[in-house]
């Protein structure tokens, strides 16, 4: 059996069941970590984190912390619509653990789910994080968000909303930038490898994930030849 420890969870499904809200947003949540020594991290863990906690537990891993893509309340919690949903707040009142997140999201994941600044990590473009024994890379993407990430793990890319099977995270939202997301797209994210194998923030296609060569050929927003258009198309 690997040393690698990777599960993709969906809300609504997996855990939450019943919450019409994670029913409707479809999130992927994942855990990930290393076997051998037990340790691991949640990525995105809104809705009822302590469900996850006790999906780690049964699996005889040890939570370790967190990690956000990006500060939406469907991917840390905070409110929407008048509903809270929970999420970070809710998780380090289960388990004292880190939360990591890109320096330029730290303001954001703050205001919008009221936790406290100092309980952040905050990371620079390509830090990368021991889980266990084995390497996490923390890759900036911005656009859908000033500080949105994706996260490199072994042979895995968990994008969160900067990149789905077929399309992208959105660019008119608060602090999303358009200009950014073409870069991400055509430059941050070029040096993975056709072989590593994309899972997104949310089930919005058949299938749950894919290899990057398949994204690559058939994703519409990879498609265009520059930038203006790619602005043209997607802005």
């Amino acid at each position: 059996m690997s040393r690698v420890y990777f599960r993709q969870l969906l809300a609504g499904r997996d855990f939450a069941v019943g919450d019409p809200m994670a029913t409707a947003m479809v999130n992927f949540v994942y855990v990930m970590g290393d076997r051998e020594t037990g340790e691991a991290v949640i990525v995105d863990p809104a809705y009822r984190p302590s469900e996850l906690v006790a999906v780690l537990a049964e699996d005889d891993m040890t939570l370790v912390g967190a990690i956000g893509t990006h500060y939406h309340f469907d991917h840390v919690g905070g409110e929407y619509g008048g509903h809270h949903v929970e999420g970070v707040v809710e998780l380090l009142e289960i388990v004292d653990a880190p939360i990591h997140v890109q320096r330029d999201e730290v303001e954001w994941v703050s205001q919008r789910t009221g936790i406290d600044q100092g309980s952040l990590v905050a990371h620079e473009p390509g830090d990368t994080l021991a889980v266990g024994e084995l390497t996490l890379t923390m890759i900036h993407t911005p656009g859908h968000t000033p500080g949105s990430q994706c996260l490199l793990f072994e042979d895995r890319l968990v994008s969160g909303d900067t990149l789905f099977l077929d399309g992208c995270g959105r660019t008119d939202l608060p602090g999303s930038d358009p200009e950014e997301m073409y870069r991400t797209l055509t430059q941050r994210l070029a040096f993975v490898s056709d072989e590593t194998i994309l899972y997104p923030g949310h089930f919005y296609s058949p299938q749950p994930d894919a290899p990057m060569r398949d994204v690559r050929v058939t994703n519409r927003v990879l498609a265009p030849a520059s930038a203006d258009q790619w602005l043209a198309m997607f802005s």
